[in-house]
């Protein structure tokens, strides 16, 4: 099988970023014309993968093939990463119903919980599986500590996963090897999330769960804007996105300084208290959360969550031009290991799910909220309903917290399964 990164598409490498921007904004646009199309062909096709997905896959497959230079989809993705997801968090947090949010119950933090217990015990034993299969790979201790990574990183984030790198000694080529053992079975497990976010009604059957309260959420919203939604004018535009981008500078200035201030400690460092990005996601989720209970709510009259939505997408597609699936071939065995892991990780977040009659949305995000972490558990929660994306945002953040205390432990149950 050869890889795409040997195929005549390499030769076209783009290396100009407002044209690989285009492209990938072109995309999206033919994904949602082609999605609003009346005929039967796409409503069966768009039932089968939905826009989202497609907004994150083609670009991966185009990025694959060397349509891109090395370097484009980074930078392209660190714009989207610095001002449009934080934009997106903002203006689709101000016009949460937080009463209502909170009112989801227990059951969304029991699977973000459920979710991350399975990914520490679903180390352990994918290791196992695996040194039974092939007892070759697990001479020397070289590959639990390379999971580590792995663990770090699926229960909280990067600075997670730093932290691990750190903690247990893992050789930068290894590290390497294990970005790619994370980055490609989080997003295999993100597009099925998403293709299967089309279908939740069939799945919460299965799941016998009670979604009364997400309903709530749902229509409490779609009702506010039948009835305040109006046209905006060019005055309020400029006054929302002047707000929302003085927002986004405000706690990137002030999420640099917090963690500049706690970077001299190891302890902060392993707990992501040293992370900037930890921090700005942080206060301006809580910016847009008190803009909630004031006047600026009111901008969500004129579009506000839309808007946010569209900053989501972008983030989407973004995160597909870093997606290399070349990796599948030259490092297989390493990846059938994550992919297993996963595939663990996904069967007890289902008992569980059932056990306690959780919808499909709750399981979703927890599980999300572990293995992508702030920047992508409200992309899962806005397939469900963007009114939901602050859910995402909140597990998202809940992830950084344990992210170091859960990698750490499903580490040291690697090392005593495989020795």
């Amino acid at each position: 099988m050869p890889e795409f990164s040997n195929l005549p598409f390499q030769n076209l490498a783009i290396d100009s970023l407002p044209l690989a921007f285009g492209i990938i904004m072109a995309i999206i646009g033919l994904v949602f014309y082609t999605q609003g199309l009346p005929g039967k062909f796409w409503r069966r096709f768009y039932a089968v993968l939905p826009g989202i997905v497609l907004c994150c896959f083609i670009p991966a497959i185009l990025n694959s093939l060397g349509v891109f230079a090395d370097g484009i989809g980074t930078q392209i993705y660190g714009f989207t990463a610095t001002y449009l997801l934080p934009a997106s968090l903002l203006l689709m947090t101000l016009s949460m119903d937080v009463p209502k949010i909170l009112g989801l119950g227990w059951k969304a933090i029991a699977m973000f919980f459920a979710a991350s217990f399975a990914i520490v015990i679903s180390g352990p034993i994918s290791l196992g599986i695996a040194k039974w299969v092939s007892p070759d790979m697990f001479t020397d201790d070289t590959l639990w500590r390379g999971f580590s990574a792995v663990a770090g990183s699926w229960i909280g984030g990067a600075a997670n996963q730093a932290a691990m790198k750190e903690l247990f000694g893992v050789s930068d080529d290894l590290f390497g090897m294990m970005i790619l053992v994370d980055t490609t079975n989080a997003s295999l497990w993100l597009l099925a999330i998403l293709i299967m976010a089309k279908h939740s009604e069939k799945i919460d059957r299965f799941l016998r769960a009670d979604t009364g309260s997400i309903d709530k959420v749902v229509a409490a919203v779609e009702s506010y804007e039948r009835d305040n939604a109006r046209p905006g004018s060019l005055n309020d535009l400029m006054v929302m996105f002047g707000l929302c981008f003085a927002m986004v500078g405000l706690a990137h200035f002030l999420g640099g300084e917090i963690a500049g201030f706690f970077s001299p400690y190891t302890w902060a460092v392993q707990y992501s208290f040293a992370s900037s990005f930890f921090w700005m996601v942080v206060i301006i989720t809580l910016i847009g959360v008190g803009f909630s209970f004031t006047k600026v709510r009111r901008l969500d009259h004129i579009g506000a969550s839309k808007i946010g939505t569209v900053f989501i997408f972008v983030l989407i597609a973004a995160i597909g031009m870093q997606i290399n699936l070349n990796g599948l071939v030259s490092q297989w065995r390493l990846l059938l290991i994550g992919l297993l892991w996963m595939f663990i990780h996904v069967v007890i977040i289902f008992i569980v799910a059932r056990m306690i009659r959780a919808p499909f949305f709750f399981l979703a995000v927890g599980s999300n909220a572990n293995t992508g972490g702030a920047s992508s558990a409200p992309i899962v929660a806005t397939a469900f309903h963007p009114s939901l994306a602050p859910v995402g945002v909140f597990l998202g953040i809940l992830g950084y917290a344990v992210g170091t205390i859960g990698g750490y432990v499903s580490t040291q149950l690697m090392r005593l399964v495989v020795g």
